[in-house]
């Protein structure tokens, strides 16, 4: 989705900035935002797996267990887009792969 795409090797790890909502980040003890090492390329699914691995407590509540996509009332944000509904393969900005901007879990609204 982004043309600035930064190539990584695979032994290659950067830290990547996660904002969690309330619920989440009360649920794993957090305070604010954290941080997490993802081993080469920057993409929604190596997040969320190195997000899980440091917090176990997590699985399951941003991404189904059995079918790892996303639960229906999280979106997921990076750089102001909307990335709710692209692959969960495909790169992330570069300027969250360099830690610059967080990769963002946010609770949806409903109801009228």
């Amino acid at each position: 989705m982004d043309s600035e795409a930064v190539p990584q090797s695979v032994g290659e790890a950067r830290e990547v900035r996660v904002r969690l909502p309330y619920h989440l980040r009360h649920l794993a003890r957090l305070d604010s935002e954290v941080v997490v090492r993802v081993a080469g390329p920057v993409t929604q699914r190596s997040v969320l797996d190195a997000l899980e691995e440091r917090y176990p407590v997590l699985e399951g509540t941003i991404r189904d267990h059995t079918s790892g996509r996303r639960r229906a009332y999280l979106r997921f944000f990076a750089c102001e887009e909307d990335f709710s509904h692209e692959p969960p393969d495909d790169e992330l900005p570069a300027s969250v792969a360099s830690g610059a901007e967080p990769f963002m879990v946010v609770g949806a609204m409903a109801g009228g």
